[in-house]
């Protein structure tokens, strides 16, 4: 059996390093300037932890935006929790590095994009894969924070 080096899997190793400085230097010493982030992550990671009715709302893929106000910024080797505040209803999450799709700061034009995920799909429930035929019936984000689409941010 030939041995190849994984370029693609160590370029992604790298970084989730980067992504994992970024905010533990933001936990340490807050957000400089005008810098601001959003990070799509997927929410059927087997890791990721978000309330019961933002998962219902987002089964499959939420982008957050870190900005003005969040509090609890703890950043592991593995992800990082944060409190998040929507609607004056603070929502504690948690994000694994291995979930994150993309990592934007548009104060800089500073983008990175996953190709793939960093985890199994085998490791997904059936509930977590099934389709929600009631999609246009999910309730509405209770507030401030933001879903965006990053469209507007690729090239």
């Amino acid at each position: 059996m030939t041995r190849s080096i994984d370029y693609g899997n160590l370029m992604h190793d790298a970084m989730r390093g980067l992504i994992q400085t970024v905010l533990s230097d933001i936990a340490a010493n807050g957000l400089p300037g005008e810098h601001h982030f959003f990070i799509t992550f997927d929410t059927r990671h087997p890791d990721a932890e978000l309330a019961d009715w933002l998962h219902e709302r987002y089964p499959e893929e939420m982008t957050v935006v870190i900005q003005h106000w969040y509090e609890g910024l703890e950043v592991s080797d593995e992800g990082f929790n944060i409190t998040l505040n929507f609607g004056n209803a603070p929502e504690p999450l948690y994000v694994p590095f291995d979930a994150i799709s993309t990592f934007v700061d548009p104060s800089v034009e500073f983008g990175l994009r996953f190709e793939t995920q960093g985890y199994d799909e085998d490791d997904l429930t059936d509930e977590d894969t099934e389709e929600s035929d009631d999609e246009d019936e999910a309730p509405a984000p209770r507030g401030d924070a933001e879903v965006v689409s990053l469209d507007q941010f690729r090239k």
